[in-house]
């Protein structure tokens, strides 16, 4: 079974939102999984989208996988690094703000056994 994948690092969304993306289409069709992106109307569709798109690419020119064979074997997203920012409050007070990231990693497969 062949498995290409492709990697977004340091995103800048947080694990948390970006997974609700990730998880509608896993184990999807290639096909149906971008279409299913393309129209989602949040931030990580449009992240996920590009990283689903590279790991077709990938498929398609490096590994000589068909296209219209391939579906989502594994997408998951992992935590980066955080920014930490300070705000001010009142009373001369600061709170820290944490500014979440993501790795986002797609694999896409034929299914097919070696």
């Amino acid at each position: 079974m062949a498995e290409v994948t492709a990697k977004l690092r340091y995103a800048r969304i947080s694990p948390q939102k970006c997974r609700l993306v990730a998880d509608t289409v896993r184990g999807q069709p290639a096909g149906p999984a971008l279409s299913t992106l393309k129209f989602m109307p949040k931030k990580g569709a449009k992240l996920v989208y590009k990283v689903l798109w590279s790991a077709i690419e990938n498929a398609r020119e490096n590994a000589g996988l068909d296209v219209d064979d391939l579906k989502v074997s594994r997408i998951y997203v992992d935590a980066a690094p955080t920014y930490k920012r300070f705000s001010s409050k009142a009373k001369g007070r600061g709170t820290r703000i944490l500014k979440r990231n993501s790795h986002i990693t797609v694999a896409v497969s034929d299914g097919k056994k070696d």
